[in-house]
């Protein structure tokens, strides 16, 4: 019976850990869908041709360029790089 709830517990987290990195590695478009539904045949992706994707970076100090976070700004969910809300992401480190 202890080694039952041992191998419970052990099946139990590494299940949590594949869950969790699943869900990190989502794409999501911009209405939050995720990218099984996005790449259906009657659903365009958005055009920057494959350079960058949703991959859950909410912050400027995560991005790499000014297009990368305007592409984030634009289509995925939960960015926080835009304070003044002005349409213009990561104007003090990027798009200045």
């Amino acid at each position: 019976m202890k080694w039952l709830i041992i191998i419970l517990i052990v099946v139990g987290l590494y299940g949590n850990q594949v869950a969790k990195k699943h869900r990190q590695e989502q794409v999501y478009d911009s209405s939050g869908t995720t990218t099984e539904e996005f790449n259906s045949p009657t659903t365009e992706q958005p055009s920057n041709n494959g350079q960058f994707k949703c991959d859950g970076r909410t912050h400027c100090s995560s991005m790499t360029s000014c297009a990368e976070a305007t592409f984030f700004l634009q289509n995925c969910p939960g960015v926080e790089m835009d304070g003044n809300y002005d349409g213009v992401p990561c104007e003090k480190q990027w798009c200045n």
